[in-house]
Parts: C-alpha cells; sequence; structure tokens
C-alpha cells in the first residue's frame, strides 16, 4: 500500500483500488499496482494541471482538450471527467489490456454533467 502514496492521496483508496478493481484483475497486488504506475506513467498531466497552488475554473470540455493536446492518440471517447456539483474528482483514461489508449464505455464518457468545475489544488508536499 505504501508504495501507491505518491499516485493515491491516502491509504484509503490504495485499498478500494484494490477492492474494486484489483480482485477481479487476476493479478496479485503486486502486479496489479505494478500496472497501475505502468498507465499512470504513460499519461502526460497537462502543464496547467500538473500542479495547481490554487483552485482552477475548468469546463469538463478543456480538461478533455487539455489531456489530448498532452497524450498523442487519446480521443475525447477515451477520457471520462468526474465530479460533484462543484468540484472536479478524477480524470479517467481508459486503457486496453497492454496499456494502449481505447475508448471508455459509452455509460462512462458523460460522467460529469456540470458546465464549470473547481479543480481544487494538490494536496500535501
Amino acid at each position: 500500500m505504501r508504495s501507491m502514496l505518491d499516485l493515491m492521496p491516502a491509504p484509503g483508496l490504495v485499498y478500494h483500488e484494490w477492492d474494486q478493481h484489483g480482485t477481479c484483475s487476476g493479478l496479485q497486488p503486486d502486479e496489479y499496482f505494478d500496472v497501475v504506475r505502468r498507465a499512470r506513467e504513460k499519461v502526460q498531466i497537462p502543464e496547467q494541471f500538473s500542479n495547481p497552488t490554487a483552485p482552477l475554473s475548468v469546463s469538463p470540455s478543456q480538461v478533455i482538450d487539455a489531456f489530448m493536446s498532452a497524450n498523442d492518440g487519446l480521443s475525447p471517447e477515451g477520457i471520462t471527467v468526474d465530479c460533484d456539483r462543484r468540484r472536479l474528482r478524477e480524470v479517467r483514461i481508459c486503457f486496453t489490456r497492454d496499456l494502449k489508449f481505447r475508448d471508455c464505455s459509452p455509460s462512462a464518457q458523460r460522467a460529469c454533467r456540470s458546465e464549470r468545475l473547481i479543480m481544487p489544488p494538490v494536496r500535501g508536499g
């Protein structure tokens, strides 16, 4: 669990990801989290989002466009922006099993319906 805290901000999230996704993967925990790390290494975070120190106001389409610009081969259908009513919660990038970008399922593509979102600053240090 500790080896993932540079990618996931809390131990509870590491356990959640294993319980929700890893246990169905057919992999051992260390293998699963190795795949998670390799997938993360394939994604370039757009510069304007890489380390915000103050909240940013963004639209879901701005987030999608920025990620597409920063990642060759990533399509708008391969990105899911998740939010609550006002805040960006996460950006999901969909991959094939061999870690190539792919389209997300149609039900996942429209997770956030808000017009404007607050992207909170990076926590911790």
